[in-house]
């Protein structure tokens, strides 16, 4: 499905399915292991930035990210799919090319995905134990664990879930992501993903007060953002309530979280702090980096993560 071929001098060139995208990457600083005619001869589409302040035109949702073109070698299209698999679990995505630089996934989230899928089909295999006269029984299965994927964008870890049995519900504040959301489904030949648009702590803060519980929570902040009635999001300032709404709704066993964290400020020491400090029954917790190796082997770190679960 993925492929990144080269990285440095600020961009990376990358293989999604038949396609070779060109698109700027700030942290990629190192030179670029390739020559310049060698990125041209297998670009079919390059993301040029914006050279004006005037040219931006940022809206509420779209706030930070970096506006620009796609500049299209003939033949290539506009909106394509790709697959990814990974044991048993099959998903498609529809693919396009955005004015702020994205296709419609991350690839570096495949690993999420996959923890995601394990871990839904884990609980869904363990059950929960009853306790009757003192003793501990066996463990009822858990038919459909409740999964909830905040900051959802266009539903990779909706989608893993739900293809390992899960009840999930999206939570996302931009319609036409919901949408694009919804066509990854249906592509993947999955259903009945309750779709939110909503600004997601208001909507975490509504379902602590109905008593509403899940066995998993997926968070993937931005940096900055935007809810649909103009919410202002910042994560530095904003993320420790989020992290305190979350562990009112979390199940207390069966149960875990995904947490994810795109600004270039944090270390993965400060997810793996927020889990530990937010959620302390959830004891077998990992954090590192996510990043993706070129062909000259060097690692394009794209977000830190924290995975943490009960046991």
């Amino acid at each position: 499905m993925y492929e990144l071929i080269d990285s440095g001098d600020y961009e990376k060139l990358e293989r999604f399915g038949q396609y070779v995208l060109r698109r700027p990457e700030p942290q990629a600083v190192w030179r670029k292991a390739l020559s310049d005619s060698e990125w041209v001869a297998q670009t079919h589409a390059w993301f040029r930035k914006a050279s004006r302040r005037s040219e931006l035109h940022l809206s509420s949702n779209t706030e930070g990210n970096e506006k620009g073109e796609w500049i299209l070698k003939q033949g290539m299209p506009q909106q394509w799919f790709v697959d990814y698999t990974y044991n048993d679990l099959k998903l498609r995505f529809r693919l396009g090319l955005t004015s702020f630089k994205h296709v419609g996934i991350f690839p570096e989230q495949a690993e999420n995905w996959n923890y995601i899928y394990d871990s839904v089909r884990g609980i869904a295999r363990t059950g929960a134990h009853t306790v009757i006269a003192g003793l501990t029984r066996n463990p009822l299965p858990i038919e459909a664990p409740r999964v909830l994927n905040l900051f959802a964008y266009t539903g990779g870890a909706s989608l893993a879930a739900k293809a390992a049995g899960a009840d999930v519900t999206h939570v996302d504040s931009v319609k036409q992501v919901l949408n694009w959301s919804r066509e990854n489904m249906e592509a993947s030949g999955l259903d009945n993903i309750r779709w939110v648009c909503e600004d997601a702590l208001k909507f975490v803060l509504r379902e602590a007060k109905r008593g509403k519980k899940y066995h998993a929570i997926l968070l993937d902040p931005p940096a900055y953002g935007r809810g649909p009635d103009g919410e202002r999001w910042i994560l530095e300032d904003d993320i420790a309530a989020l992290m305190l709404a979350c562990s009112q709704i979390l199940e207390p066993d069966n149960a875990f979280i995904v947490l994810n964290l795109y600004s270039m400020g944090f270390s993965a020491l400060v997810a793996d702090n927020l889990v530990h400090d937010y959620f302390p029954r959830l004891t077998v917790r990992t954090s590192g980096e996510l990043f993706l190796p070129d062909q000259a082997d060097r690692k394009l770190p794209l977000s830190v993560f924290c995975r943490a679960k009960t046991l």
